[in-house]
């Protein structure tokens, strides 16, 4: 690279004429996507890519406020929806994953209480505790 290029480079910069790409924009955007449908397979794919999105975001938005006029304002709207998406994902997918485990505890509970106050259970149990003690 020779030295014109250099100083044309500086110009741009100082200019604000920002051509360079966020490194995770396009993978944020993705990542944001992908944790919001994810939401609906019980949750943890959508709160894995949530998190990551978010964490990811985190990290470009601080090169973004570190020097705005080296980056593309385009990109950093990707950015910006990504992230956004990553927290609705992660919010939807934590909310659906509380719903589903509560769901299974209140059916083990619905099962076992069922099961103790049936006299049918009682007498089959009975009958299987004397069978038992015959061998």
């Amino acid at each position: 690279m020779s030295e014109q290029d250099i100083i044309d480079l500086d110009d741009q910069i100082m200019k604000g004429n920002g051509n360079k790409k966020l490194p995770n924009a396009t993978a944020v955007l993705v990542l944001g996507i992908i944790s919001i449908v994810g939401a609906i397979c019980y949750g943890i794919p959508g709160l894995i890519c949530g998190i990551i999105a978010i964490m990811l975001g985190k990290k470009d938005k601080a090169m973004y406020a570190a020097n705005p006029k080296l980056y593309s304002e385009s990109d950093y709207k990707n950015l910006n929806a990504g992230w956004i998406m990553g927290i609705i994902g992660t919010s939807l997918s934590a909310l659906i994953l509380v719903i589903f485990i509560l769901y299974f505890i209140f059916a083990i509970w619905l099962f076992s209480t069922a099961v103790d106050n049936s006299p049918l259970f009682d007498e089959a149990f009975r009958e299987a505790l004397e069978n038992a003690d015959n061998y």
